[in-house]
């Protein structure tokens, strides 16, 4: 089974060697997508995304899995996929107009550096009406921020970038990890999660 993965914002592939390699080691054959949200525009990239899964995927068995921006791409290709997966993986999935996109929009740097993409993490009308997977799906949400009195997201359980209930989709089974959101997906747990699914499905 095949075995499509997409990085996060700001990322690369080898940002999801280490999973890669755990999945592949459980007999998934990854595949990754590499994309940046610095010079792409959400269109362009979301129909090299789409024809990249139709490509790796071919008429196997296929999962997919995101981290982070990624899940948002993947979300936005879901429908017009030409063959369904077998189930969904998202880690750290940010599922609304987050707080840090919101207060980071309006500022020059992120802007240059995030584009079009950036921009839209903010966007409630956007974020509220992308796609929800047909298929099986799981979301992994990190807990290993700071958590407290006096900081961003006071006592809710957050990664860093994400509170939990910022990944939450209606419905979808939420697992948490004590990680933070830019190293979530090399959590073992994470892998042998995926694989169990994967091979039940």
């Amino acid at each position: 089974m095949r075995a499509i993965l997409v990085h996060g914002m700001g990322r690369t592939p080898a940002s999801m060697l280490v999973l890669a390699l755990r999945l592949h080691n459980r007999g998934l054959h990854p595949a990754l997508f590499a994309y940046s949200a610095t010079f792409e525009s959400f269109p362009g990239c979301a129909e090299r995304l789409r024809n990249f899964i139709d490509r790796k995927a071919g008429r196997a068995p296929f999962v997919l899995v995101g981290h982070s921006l990624g899940t948002v791409l993947l979300r936005s290709v879901y429908p017009s996929l030409r063959n369904a997966p077998v189930a969904c993986f998202f880690i750290a999935p940010p599922t609304r107009a987050c707080r840090a996109a919101r207060a980071l929009a309006a500022h020059r740097l992120y802007r240059l550096a995030t584009g079009q993409m950036g921009q839209l993490l903010a966007d409630a009308k956007f974020m509220d009406t992308l796609p929800v997977p047909g298929c099986p799906t799981r979301i992994y949400a990190g807990t290993g921020g700071p958590a407290g009195p006096g900081l961003p997201f006071g006592g809710e359980p957050n990664d860093a970038i994400l509170c939990v209930e910022e990944t939450a989709i209606p419905g979808i089974p939420v697992t948490t990890v004590r990680k933070v959101h830019t190293f979530i997906m090399n959590a073992a747990v994470i892998a042998d999660d995926i694989a169990r699914a994967a091979a039940a499905g």
